[in-house]
């Protein structure tokens, strides 16, 4: 069974909803049946290379006042806590460009340390508040995830994963996603959003069972 799963690495959602889908595959029968594949999903192509308050650009894009905020980044701290996902730091951090970041991620991809990778730059973002945004900072987390750091750096030098982290993206809206985390299961089942775990782990036992039958 191939699960896909699209994100984006500063989407809180997204890294609550890499949680809960790992722990939904703990607790599924067949997880050694079961090929997960990170694809890209950048939420906003054209942000600033700069990094900028978490609070700024959403006070700045949504309107959302001082309250507003600090209730959005209550809640998806306490539900991440909730789910044994702590530290987890939304209000408190900043935002910018995660195309370098993805084009890293699809190296790691091609080298076997795709699942790492992923999960080495959720941690450092919203456990850590380490840069995921330039060139040295990414070098230093592919490196300790097994990338060769020279291989790395002229990657994300030279551009050769862009199309590959667009092609991503295009074919996650194609699919029908408006958002991520979104995932699909053998291309015939779609989850959008950081859903519950039981709900995730229902959908999987639905998607086996009408795979391979009930039994």
């Amino acid at each position: 069974m191939k699960l896909e799963i699209w994100s984006d690495v500063i989407c809180p959602w997204c890294g609550l909803g890499q949680h809960r889908l790992d722990l939904a595959l703990e607790g599924f029968a067949h997880r050694d049946a079961v090929e997960v594949v990170h694809r890209s999903f950048q939420l906003d192509p054209a942000a600033p290379a700069a990094p900028q308050p978490v609070r700024a650009m959403l006070a700045a894009k949504y309107r959302m006042n001082d309250a507003q905020l600090a209730a959005t980044f209550a809640r998806i701290e306490g539900l991440a806590a909730a789910d044994g996902l702590s530290p987890y730091i939304v209000g408190d951090n900043v935002v910018g460009n995660t195309r370098l970041a993805h084009e890293l991620l699809a190296l790691a991809s091609e080298r076997g340390r795709e699942a790492a990778a992923w999960q080495r730059l959720y941690r450092a973002y919203f456990a850590e508040r380490r840069s995921i945004f330039d060139v040295d900072a990414l070098v230093a987390l592919g490196e300790e995830v097994g990338l060769d750091p020279a291989e790395a750096r002229a990657a994300l030098a030279d551009g050769r994963y862009v199309a590959r982290v667009e092609a991503d993206g295009r074919e996650a809206r194609a699919l029908g996603a408006s958002g991520v985390p979104f995932v699909v299961i053998d291309r015939r089942y779609a989850i959008a959003g950081a859903q519950p775990i039981d709900t995730l782990r229902r959908a999987l036992e639905h998607a086996w069972q009408q795979a391979h039958g009930a039994g």
